[in-house]
């Protein structure tokens, strides 16, 4: 007789595979085991029946998303093992406690300070540090988005009167300049230096400066930053190409609103918004054909419709409808797709209604077709993401070697099935070898 140390419960879908043909999976059993199961028995795991393909490929997609939220190595840039946590990438810096720990007492190098700089700025062990960081970061972040706001209100503008009166003219032009608020540039200037300072910081102690830059949270940083200095070195000239690309760079001030981007280094829901329209990316495209689609086809519809329900046989019909052509239609087909129905534009004769009342619940329908599966990835991935922080800290396993031939409970800890069962006894003979006692025949095979 053979025995083989395997999980009895998937055996049996092992067996049933041999006998049937069929090979399924159990929902129990957790998909990364039931794979090793399948790869020791020398099964291919083409083989499953496609009822329990999408059970087999669930454990896949959740490792696939999980590995998502994995945090590069301080160091590398890569994974991090089984175990590793943010207490050790510190140890790995020389940091314990928040406090620099030298090896030895030897003076460290450059690249030691460069990533022991680096890690303080990043490793999450260190919690009071990085809490200081976050919030600092958080109330720039929201103080200049609010700056940026009330910039716009007339409250905080004040008009100038910029006309010059030119010698020996008849006409003079009126030119008016319009002037923020002193204290509103003062503050976006603190708030400015601020993120100068933590950019210029993760720029000289970043340890691979080639993913620094592509890294686009980065990049929104540099541009968000960039127009404040070039507005304050231009302000001070008087010539004409200044004060045009001055007036450019006022145009382009919006770009201060791409800083709310930063706040997903300090949010996970932010970072698993960002997960979901990444994986969604098919659901979207599928979702923008069937709107052009539907966009094409009634905008054509209410064109004819309106002009047939008016006078069908006047050449001049489209002179009394508001849908002259289909181009227009576009924008009409779409605020009534998408269930806006903004008014400015609507059908007038039946025959325009009759068109108008399919294009809406043609919208609904082509909506929420592929809206579920966004919803289900957003799910999945704010569920993973809550279940890796709410994951404890590995700690070293504590595994009970196996007994050996001396212990006297070997028989009853290892063979314990064995040993209860009805048809024989297993315990050990000469020289700790296992012996079968089979009690209907009164045998024992060696």
């Amino acid at each position: 007789e053979f025995f083989f140390d395997r999980h009895p419960g998937v055996f049996a879908y092992v067996l049933n595979y041999y006998r049937t043909g069929k090979l399924h999976c159990p929902a129990d059993v957790c998909g990364p085991l039931f794979e090793e199961e399948l790869a020791f028995w020398g099964i291919d795991e083409t083989d499953v029946e496609p009822c329990c393909w999408m059970t087999y490929r669930q454990h896949r997609d959740a490792e696939e998303a999980l590995d998502i939220f994995e945090a590069p190595d301080l160091l590398t840039g890569e994974p991090p093992p089984d175990g590793d946590d943010d207490d050790l990438a510190a140890k790995r810096l020389g940091i314990e406690d928040g406090q620099l720990a030298l090896p030895g007492g030897r003076c460290p190098s450059l690249s030691f300070w460069r990533s022991w700089v680096w890690g303080l700025l990043n490793t999450k062990s260190l919690r009071r540090f990085q809490k200081f960081i976050a919030f600092a970061s958080l109330f720039f972040i929201l103080v200049s988005i609010t700056t940026f706001c009330l910039e716009t209100h007339e409250a905080f503008n004040t008009i100038i009167n910029k006309t010059e009166q030119v010698v020996n003219g008849t006409e003079a032009v009126l030119q008016y300049e319009i002037e923020t608020d002193p204290a509103l540039t003062y503050v976006e200037g603190v708030c400015v230096v601020w993120f100068t300072f933590e950019f210029l910081v993760r720029v000289i102690f970043s340890p691979n400066k080639l993913e620094f830059i592509k890294n686009l949270l980065n990049i929104i940083d540099f541009v968000a930053i960039l127009p404040f200095y070039l507005e304050v070195g231009l302000s001070g000239l008087s010539s004409k190409a200044a004060k045009d690309v001055l007036g450019f760079l006022r145009v382009v001030r919006f770009v201060r609103i791409l800083r709310i981007f930063k706040l997903t280094r300090h949010f996970v829901g932010l970072r698993v918004l960002g997960h979901t329209l990444r994986a969604s990316t098919n659901e979207f495209l599928l979702l923008i054909i069937f709107l052009a689609l539907g966009v094409l086809i009634f905008a054509t519809m209410i064109y004819y419709a309106e002009r047939v329900g008016a006078q069908p046989n006047d050449p001049s019909a489209s002179e009394h409808t508001q849908f002259k052509n289909i181009p227009i239609g576009f924008w009409w087909a779409v605020v009534t797709m998408t269930t806006l129905g903004y008014g400015d534009m609507y059908p007038r004769t039946w025959s325009g209604m009759l068109v108008g009342a399919l294009c809406a619940l043609a919208g609904v329908l082509t909506i929420a077709m592929p809206v579920p599966v966004i919803v289900n990835n957003f799910g999945m991935y704010y569920s993973l993401a809550m279940a890796k922080q709410k994951l404890p800290r590995k700690r070293k396993k504590h595994i009970p070697p196996a007994p050996q031939a001396s212990s006297p409970t070997f028989c009853k800890t290892d063979l314990n099935m064995a040993c209860n069962s009805t048809q024989g006894d297993i315990c050990l003979g000469k020289d700790n070898q296992l012996m079968e006692h089979n009690r209907s025949s009164g045998r024992t095979p060696l």
